[in-house]
């Protein structure tokens, strides 16, 4: 009840704020996998000429996005009727206030059905990006097709929806009423698109970005590992000119994205070897672009490290069997599970497949390991979750400089102490 009366509080306070300041655009992002990387690269982008506010995190629940919009500190004790208030203050002098920024990017996340929908009870985003469709807390949708009429509600109540056609099947475009609806991705097929030219693992990407608003294509640089880290790129592109950017100002801001901390992430290893850090979680979409990635690579081995797909209900053994069969014994040299589904469910069937595979109980016995048959020159994918799978903990093991364990995710203070205590629990 406490909680019910917070929400619909901040709520309201949100759009008495949109009301003060009718020319402060707002840009949502949602879907599957990619919705973080996607909104920093969006305010990357847009930085060239707009101020934008941008939440680095991923506070996109019913309580924490409110907040994100407006610009205020979540509280540290959701408990405390003296931390509310001082919010409550805060959101009515923000009210009040003359505008402090252009353009808002707001994440949006959904557990179950229902909840992108409920956003539009008190949004009218001017734009709205849909990341991907796939298997995501199907212990409550069940099936992909909740999952897509729930991520692919927000571009029904939004003035205009960008759609990511790489990661989002056709077959879903019945769920689509608003007519203001383009699409973008990596093939020529979308109409906002990169086409790539020359690309290297340690710089990325030189080509083209492509705008049906533009007569001709703008050269620029999109520096991230791979295809698939390129779609958030492009969507930014694509905000970028709806909201006015010229040629020359997406550009710049197109060759500032970077990838963020455990999402495809290059780093250096010891023996001169290449870490592929993807270890801030993992969905049956993500491992599989970022193994086809690993593939690509020209090193003399490849180890990926897999850890168990969470939050996949009853569709996770099919799952993580999925991504075993797509373990290829001709380009792995190991394939290095973590965490009781991918060890039940993945391990057997990549060893099925032919390849060599070990299994441990926690990530910093496979780091172990792979430290142990890493070869000079070798390339590591460290694909994983954060509940129980804590991946990055195997990345510290074969880092070139410890000064790099900065560059991982959940390093905190706080994420430390979880940490130490499921490792003493699970040694």
């Amino acid at each position: 009840m406490f909680k019910s009366l917070i929400q619909k509080r901040l709520e309201l306070y949100v759009k008495k704020y949109f009301a003060a300041h009718p020319d402060i655009k707002l840009v949502v992002v949602t879907g599957s996998v990619g919705k973080t990387s996607t909104k920093v690269a969006i305010a990357t982008v847009l930085s060239e000429r707009y101020k934008v506010r941008v939440h680095q995190g991923n506070h996109n629940s019913h309580l924490s996005a409110p907040l994100a919009i407006l610009g205020i500190e979540y509280p540290s004790n959701l408990r405390s009727l003296r931390q509310w208030l001082s919010i409550f203050l805060q959101a009515r002098e923000r009210i009040k206030q003359p505008a402090d920024v252009s353009v808002i990017v707001q994440e949006l996340g959904s557990d179950r059905i229902g909840e992108v929908p409920h956003f539009g009870t008190y949004l009218r985003p001017d734009i709205a990006v849909v990341t991907a469709v796939s298997p995501e807390h199907m212990e409550f949708f069940r099936s992909v097709e909740n999952v897509a009429m729930e991520e692919l509600a927000v571009a029904n109540f939004s003035k205009i929806a960008l759609i990511n056609r790489d990661d989002i099947d056709e077959i879903y475009a019945k769920y689509l009423t608003n007519p203001n609806i383009n699409t973008y991705g990596t093939s020529s097929a979308s109409e906002y698109h990169f086409n790539s030219q020359n690309y290297t693992a340690e710089d990325g990407h030189v080509g083209t970005f492509v705008a049906p608003e533009w007569q001709e294509p703008v050269a620029t640089e999109i520096h991230v590992l791979g295809e698939h880290p390129m779609r958030p790129a492009i969507a930014a592109g694509a905000v970028a000119v709806k909201l006015g950017l010229s040629a020359t100002e997406v550009a710049s801001g197109l060759a500032k994205v970077r990838s963020l901390p455990g999402r495809m992430s290059v780093l250096r290893g010891v023996n001169d070897t290449v870490i592929i850090d993807d270890t801030y979680n993992s969905s049956p979409l993500a491992a599989e672009s970022a193994l086809r990635e690993l593939y690509k690579l020209s090193v003399p081995q490849r180890i990926a490290v897999l850890g168990s797909m969470k939050e996949l209900g009853v569709t996770s053994q099919i799952e993580h069997e999925v991504i075993g069969k797509l373990c290829d014994p001709n380009g792995l040299a190991w394939v290095i599970t973590v965490g009781d589904e991918a060890n039940n469910y993945l391990a057997p069937a990549a060893r099925a497949r032919g390849c060599q595979v070990k299994s441990f109980k926690n990530a910093i016995q496979a780091g172990a390991f792979v430290h142990s048959v890493l070869e000079e020159g070798a390339a590591i994918l460290f694909k994983g979750s954060q509940g129980g799978i804590y991946l990055e903990e195997a990345v510290k093991v074969v880092l070139h400089s410890a000064a790099d364990e900065a560059k991982l995710v959940r390093q905190s203070a706080s994420w430390i102490a979880i940490k130490t205590k499921f490792f003493t629990e699970n040694n």
